[in-house]
């Protein structure tokens, strides 16, 4: 018994090292933008070899169900001093030189503006003028004892 689910138990652990070699279903991340491997639209493809980082070589994939794309789009070009008209785009109807042109029209002028509310009149002294605050009169030692004085400063010799 012990033999059998040792051999269950090791069948199940190394059969996702077997898992890497299959194939691939290709779905675009955005619709309408297709996903180009070698030239070719593999939206909705399947994929075969693609290992992308997985591994450490490269192998070519195959893409099964792809529609190859053209890498230059075949459009025709329009060289209007050929005389020739294109083949795709609205006709233009080029008007007789001397047609009756219609009337005028009329002017129009429209036009915008910003400005700031008018500040009201500066007063030179402030409403509430701030505390006054005095500087110290004398020697400059304001409630020290009387018999401290300020040292002098001596100069150098």
């Amino acid at each position: 018994m012990r033999i059998c689910v040792t051999l269950a138990i090791l069948l199940a652990t190394t059969s996702a090292a077997f898992a890497g070699g299959g194939f691939d279903i290709v779905i675009p991340g955005r619709a309408g933008v297709p996903v180009i491997i070698n030239g070719v639209d593999a939206s909705y493809a399947v994929v075969e070899g693609e290992w992308g980082l997985g591994q450490n070589w490269q192998v070519q994939p195959t893409v099964y169900g792809g529609r190859i794309i053209d890498p230059v789009p075949n459009v025709g070009h329009y060289y209007p001093s050929a005389g020739h008209l294109p083949g795709y785009g609205r006709l233009e109807i080029e008007p007789p030189p001397g047609r009756r042109l219609p009337q005028p029209a009329e002017s129009y002028h429209q036009s915008w503006s910003a400005q700031s509310a008018p500040l009201p009149a500066q007063s030179d002294v402030p409403v509430n003028p701030p505390a006054i605050i005095y500087a110290p009169q004398g020697d400059g030692l304001l409630g020290a004892p009387p018999n401290v004085h300020p040292r002098k400063h001596r100069g150098m010799p």
